[in-house]
């Protein structure tokens, strides 16, 4: 079943904060829910749906915040596949929107890595001892970084990748957080810059690195007939797509990723082509992970991103496709270490020609946004939304 046109996104917040010592897990989801609601001119006593992930969210994690927020609700998914669950969240709002188990549904992060001082990316991760994979992988200390930066490496030796083609992925990110009050690094760096920081993991540098931060953010999805009699701008989903890409079976193939197949699918449920896109949104964990989403999802030929990404070409109002407006995750927020979120957020706000002025792109009618959570290196979910605005 499609469900093309029968949701859509009429509420969309992202939390000021980028360190919030003061505020609980809980608080900070509270907060994005009711900046959302209000941005999309509901009440608390509208939704009948919640969406979180598990592992963002405190105690029982979904069952917990609707007691904390008291929410009366018909349906309650948990999905998590770490940084694109929210994407993943917005197709099955959609879903349940059009299978009528629910009509507003409601989708939040929130996370405080920054005040809880997490070495997110640079530490093994034990996770839980019952994992199948950890007793294979933990001795060799796998952290984020180094996952990432074997992507890299082979995509360096495959294709012939530089260091310099992939620093032009945070110039891009860092020309846009200029204009962002909110955001951690606005400071415009150079690909001089990006080469000459210290290295994190071979090959990437420090500002290959995306920043660590609290906050947090949440969406509002409804059925047509609600969105319609708001008075707030209409953005339709028309595509969505959800794909997992592990180590199958030993076949190891780490220069591509998920979206090849999760945008494969949102393509196709859309009816639009990546020519058709105006905007964006690219998770940007690290500067490697935007260059191979950007080949999966087919904005270049495999092996090209390199290219593809030089010379501004991801800088709004200079290149052929403006990229994370808002600085990303590179320049702007990593709330909770997961970023899927705030990729949706700023594909609202520019299809709603709501993103700054500096940055906003002319005549933005089909936006993407596409998340990747999990580790390239190992096992991650890809998800990718398509939208448009009415």
């Amino acid at each position: 079943m499609s469900t093309k046109g029968k949701a859509y996104i009429v509420g969309a917040y992202e939390h000021p904060t980028r360190k919030a010592p003061d505020k609980s897990l809980a608080q900070l989801h509270a907060e994005v829910a009711k900046g959302a609601i209000e941005d999309a001119g509901l009440t608390k006593d509208d939704v009948d749906g919640y969406f979180c992930a598990a592992g963002d969210t405190p105690g029982l994690g979904g069952l917990s915040m609707i007691d904390y927020m008291n929410l009366n609700l018909r349906h309650v998914d948990t999905t998590d596949t770490g940084g694109s669950s929210y994407l993943v969240h917005v197709g099955h709002a959609a879903e349940a929107i059009a299978a009528g188990r629910c009509n507003v549904a409601l989708i939040t992060l929130a996370g405080r890595p920054r005040s809880e001082g997490m070495a997110t990316g640079t530490a093994p991760r034990a996770g839980n001892p019952n994992q199948p994979d950890l007793q294979f992988e933990f001795p060799y200390a796998p952290a984020t970084a180094n996952m990432y930066a074997m992507c890299a490496m082979r995509h360096m030796h495959e294709f012939g990748t530089t260091s310099e083609q992939l620093a032009w992925v945070k110039v891009a990110a860092s020309h846009h957080a200029q204009h962002n009050e909110h955001a951690m690094l606005r400071d415009v760096v150079t690909v001089e810059d990006v080469v000459n920081s210290p290295m994190v993991t071979d090959p990437l540098h420090r500002l290959d690195c995306c920043v660590i931060s609290d906050g947090g953010g949440a969406l509002v999805v409804t059925r047509p007939e609600i969105a319609k009699s708001l008075k707030r701008p209409k953005v339709k989903i028309i595509g969505t797509g959800e794909a997992a890409k592990h180590q199958m079976a030993g076949h190891v193939d780490l220069t591509y990723t998920g979206g090849t197949k999760s945008g494969k699918a949102a393509f196709e449920e859309a009816g639009v082509t990546p020519k058709d896109i105006k905007y964006a949104s690219i998770y940007d964990s690290f500067t490697i992970t935007v260059v191979m989403q950007l080949e999966d999802l087919g904005f270049c030929e495999r092996g090209k991103g390199g290219r593809f990404v030089s010379d501004g070409n991801l800088i709004s109002g200079v290149g052929k496709l403006p990229f994370n407006t808002d600085g990303g995750g590179l320049c702007n927020n990593h709330p909770a270490n997961r970023g899927g979120m705030t990729k949706v957020i700023e594909a609202v706000r520019q299809l709603r020609g709501e993103a700054h002025p500096k940055v906003q792109v002319k005549n933005c009618d089909v936006a993407l946004a596409h998340g990747t959570g999990g580790s390239l290196g190992t096992r991650h979910c890809g998800s990718t939304v398509i939208m448009e605005r009415e």
